[in-house]
């Protein structure tokens, strides 16, 4: 992984920043100024960059420009002084992944350049995915319909639907179409109309003319331009804001869109690809989804069927998701018993093929053999209980046999004392469980596994101090009064007094 780079010409910052990330296991590479970040981006290029906009010569919004330019997947945060913060507004609609406004906390610096961190390898990795990848794994009846459709698609450039629930694989079969198609060759663009905040939606769709607001000191081109000639992927386009759907409507219809700002009509020569989990007819009625647009996007519709109706592909898919996780964490592969598998394709999981994949994921990390069986599996799955609540929470627990549901307000420790000794272990299992959560619905992931961590470390250090509290806070570096509230909050036994 390549280092993060820092430009700033506070050494004061550079030097917190650089520290921060340093106890994350990252590297990082410094700069006093943009001047000197852009001669070394003639020879290597970041992972993240990070940049105050206010600094000698060129500024940080300069330097933004130019990267953007130049490698226009690289993650950008800005820096700014609360005096700066319509500045930032506007990098972050001209292309930034972020901004930090001053002062900032530091856990939250290094919290947001871990999302950068993520995405910038998220995108990598898709870049450079190996050719030889399946595109879609299934050899169920339902799964061919699909299969067969987008082999009769593949000569049309006529626009497609897709509907499916949550997981079921939806951007991928747009990225099928695209590939079997006469526009191939050409770029495939995705967007999720949800994750992006209603008022940049309709810059980043339709890009904006230089001064179209404050702080667009540049021209920007849009999702649409950037598809040209190819395919644009809208997923969640369930979601998209009222007014914007005229907006596309229009693109539609006639195939002219103006730039945000702009007074002459482009012409846009794209295939539109859209996907949705929700029932699009039933927004209609509701007044949420205009019947004019729904009928322009449901020319062709493709449903994806749930992991439920084709139970069948679950042994083909577990197989592929447990080499993907082995060849990711450079081990061996696991392989599922029969009875495991024929267990897993009694299950009800609602997270579909992405919860399935997730659960792989906590195997090759979690299960103690090379074998699979069922009793290696996680508790959540095999305890019985009801089968849909199960599932809902199932991918993946903090630990099998370690991490443990909270009982009558005690918090059990994340993980198991034979990861301790490896920080990559207990990180990797400590990231499928924030996956495993998040891919769930849940929505108070952080106070759920920060109540686990904490406990952890406190039970850990009152084991090693022999209960002695005072003794352990120490060890701990917190306070004492701290340490007995969180002993109390998280009931904690064992503690005494030194």
């Amino acid at each position: 992984m390549k280092p993060i780079w820092i430009v700033d010409d506070d050494e004061s910052i550079r030097w917190v920043l650089e520290k921060a990330l340093a106890r994350e296991n990252l590297a990082t590479r410094s700069f006093a100024n943009a001047r000197d970040a852009v001669a070394a981006l003639e020879h290597e290029t970041p992972q993240v960059l990070v940049s105050d906009i206010r600094m000698p010569g060129d500024s940080g919004l300069d330097l933004l420009q130019l990267v953007k330019q130049r490698h226009p997947g690289l993650p950008v945060i800005i820096i700014t002084a609360f005096s700066d913060l319509d500045s930032a507004v506007a990098a972050f609609q001209g292309g930034a992944f972020e901004y930090l406004a001053k002062p900032f906390d530091i856990d939250k610096a290094v919290e947001l350049i871990r999302r950068a961190l993520d995405e910038s390898l998220r995108e990598s990795s898709i870049e450079s995915g190996p050719a030889d990848t399946p595109e879609i794994l299934g050899q169920a009846p339902a799964m061919q319909e699909v299969f067969r459709a987008i082999g009769r698609l593949s000569q049309s450039n006529v626009t497609v639907l897709i509907t499916g629930e949550s997981g079921t694989g939806k951007e991928l079969v747009a990225r099928a179409l695209h590939k079997h198609s006469p526009r191939a060759e050409q770029p495939f663009i995705a967007i999720n109309t949800a994750a992006i905040p209603k008022d940049l939606l309709e810059s980043e769709l339709f890009g904006h003319e230089r001064g179209a607001f404050t702080g667009a000191q540049t021209t920007r081109r849009g999702r649409f331009e950037q598809a040209e000639g190819g395919t644009l992927f809208m997923d969640e386009i369930g979601d998209m804001p009222f007014d914007l759907q005229t907006r596309l409507l229009r693109v539609l219809s006639d195939g002219h869109f103006y730039r945000v700002g702009g007074h002459s009509p482009l012409k846009a020569n794209v295939r539109v690809i859209t996907a949705t989990h929700q029932n699009l007819e039933q927004r209609v009625r509701d007044g949420l989804f205009r019947e004019d647009l729904y009928h322009r996007l449901n020319v062709i519709r493709l449903r994806l069927p749930s992991l439920r109706e084709r139970r069948e592909d679950i042994p083909i898919l577990v197989r592929h998701f447990l080499v993907q996780s082995a060849r990711q964490l450079g081990v061996e592969a696991k392989r599922m018993s029969d009875s495991t598998l024929a267990f897993l394709q009694q299950l009800e999981l609602p997270g579909n093929v992405r919860q399935l994949e997730n659960l792989c994921n906590w195997i090759t990390v979690m299960a103690p053999g090379q074998t699979v069986e069922v009793k290696d599996l996680p508790l959540e799955l095999t305890q019985g209980q009801d089968s849909h609540a199960a599932a809902a929470h199932a991918v993946p627990p903090a630990a099998s046999e370690t991490a443990m549901p909270q009982h009558h307000g005690t918090v059990q420790p994340l993980a198991p004392p034979a990861l301790a000794s490896s920080p990559e272990g207990w990180l990797s299992l400590l990231e499928l469980q924030a996956a495993g959560m998040l891919s769930s619905g849940q929505q108070d992931v952080m106070d759920v596994l920060g109540r686990q961590f904490e406990s952890a470390l406190i039970r850990t250090a009152l084991k090693y101090t022999h209960g002695r509290k005072n003794d352990a806070a120490i060890r701990l570096g917190i306070g004492r009064n701290t340490i007995t509230r969180k002993i109390a909050e998280l009931g904690i036994d064992g503690a005494k007094d030194d």
